[in-house]
């Protein structure tokens, strides 16, 4: 017997706003409908996702996401992030659509992730196969930088994350082999502000 295929189906107010996108980033449109309800069905990077139309859908109120585990989340980053900055020419990390990069998710359990938040507000949340990365050391700036993570990224509260993050460099011990990584999390949050 085949596995189960779990297939996303999220809303939006544009069917076609969602594929025009999902198609510049490598996703090819399987089946698609106006009536009698708006839908759309796309593969793409190996799995399916679909959008039905939801008259008076905000992207800003959208509560929606689903979950791809794939094999290497830096590999699939760089192929959307490819895609989106061939479209925006830059990549865009505010406002629909946007990216997150990959980083380990305390949430998961330390597993490496990124978010692709589509024009309509759903959250395409992507996990690392597998177990975390066992070279990532804790250190207070790193703890301080995971649940940074996780209120930027998954909760979509930067502003919250970028506080957490100032007073955690303000206390670092120089010797805090997570600074950078911080620091340069630390100047994304404040791009996306």
């Amino acid at each position: 017997m085949p596995a189960p295929l779990v297939i996303p189906m999220l809303p939006c107010g544009d069917i076609d706003e969602v594929a025009d996108l999902l198609t510049a980033l490598g996703f090819t449109v399987t089946y698609r409908q106006t009536r009698p309800n708006p839908f759309v069905a796309l593969e793409g990077h190996g799995f399916p996702i679909q959008y039905y139309g939801l008259e008076g859908h905000v992207p800003a109120a959208s509560h929606s996401t689903c979950g791809v585990v794939v094999e290497d989340t830096g590999a699939m980053f760089e192929t959307l992030a490819a895609a989106l900055r061939a479209r925006y020419g830059r990549l865009p990390v505010s406002g629909f659509p946007r990216i997150t990069r990959p980083r380990p998710r305390k949430n998961a359990g330390g597993v490496s992730g990124f978010s692709l938040v589509d024009p309509a507000g759903n959250w395409i949340r992507f996990f690392q196969a597998g177990a975390p990365d066992p070279a990532a050391e804790s250190s207070p700036v790193r703890e301080s930088l995971m649940d940074a993570v996780v209120l930027a990224d998954s909760k979509d509260d930067p502003q919250q994350a970028a506080k957490i993050l100032r007073g955690a460099l303000r206390r670092a011990d120089p010797s805090d082999p997570a600074i950078s990584e911080a620091r340069d999390f630390l100047a994304e949050l404040d791009e996306r502000t």
